[in-house]
């Protein structure tokens, strides 16, 4: 039976959209039989709690607040919990993959990376980028930015998004781009386990460290994803009211009309 993982979680120790502590995921996601969960807290260029003028090192180790008081408890009822993050640059996010806390104390210039700066260096050190939720149209975001050069991966199908067409998007743009897809929740409070409204990737191997769930996006082995039936259905409408940039593999605007791009 394949092992089911939350891949995008956020707690309000770190994250300032947070509303639950990392702790008060682990029964939740247990009981909805979760095998672990990924913790990826807004890092330093988003939605993040840690001061910027604290030295680096301090900087690191209240980052991972979240993340080790998940990691505790998980320790406590038997869930296994991952380290990662989710870095912001214009309106455009990515989940790292595959770097931990003693990497990041070491690499202090990953607080100023470009998005070309963090693919080649997140790949050296043997991680990988995935793109959350491409397509989202919310208050707050005012540009579609879209990275296909710098990414391995796509969030295929994300929870947060209250537009399913959005997901729909981001499927068939993965697919055009022959990139492997993943799910996450987006979750930041416990009410969502409650309703049941969290999603997640299959796996058949279950994972001992992060740089497992990174061999499986590299490899293309996802099992499956969890998600609400009929999520990432292509047949219905979907519209764009938001600007939309195509970078190449240098970050230039390659002017490109996205469904022009899109095209079979």
């Amino acid at each position: 039976m394949p092992y089911l993982y939350e891949t995008h979680l956020h707690t309000s120790q770190t994250s300032a959209c947070g509303e639950s502590r990392g702790r008060e995921y682990i029964r939740g996601y247990k009981q909805l039989g979760y095998t672990g969960i990924i913790v990826t807290d807004h890092f330093y260029k988003g939605n993040c709690t840690v001061s910027r003028s604290l030295p680096w090192r301090e900087f690191v180790n209240q980052f991972c607040r979240g993340f080790e008081d998940a990691r505790n408890e998980g320790e406590r009822q038997g869930l296994d919990v991952f380290f990662s993050w989710e870095e912001t640059f214009d309106d455009d996010d990515y989940l790292i993959y595959g770097l931990g806390k003693d990497w990041l104390m070491e690499h202090p210039e990953a607080a100023h990376w470009s998005r070309k700066e963090q693919y080649r260096a997140v790949r050296e050190a043997g991680g990988c980028v995935v793109q959350a939720h491409p397509f989202r149209q919310h208050y707050y975001i005012h540009s579609i930015t879209l990275s296909p050069a710098l990414v391995d991966g796509v969030e295929a199908a994300n929870a947060g998004n209250h537009d399913q067409s959005f997901d729909a998007l981001a499927l068939r743009y993965a697919k055009k781009l022959g990139l492997p897809v993943t799910a996450g929740s987006d979750i930041h409070e416990t009410g969502q386990l409650a309703a049941g409204d969290v999603f997640g990737v299959y796996l058949n191997k279950k994972m001992k460290t992060i740089a497992d769930y990174v061999a499986a996006i590299k490899g293309n082995a996802i099992a499956d994803l969890k998600m609400s039936p009929g999520r990432c259905d292509s047949r219905g409408s979907a519209t764009v009211s938001l600007p939309v940039k195509i970078l190449d593999a240098d970050e230039r605007d390659t002017g490109q009309d996205l469904w022009n791009f899109l095209k079979d």
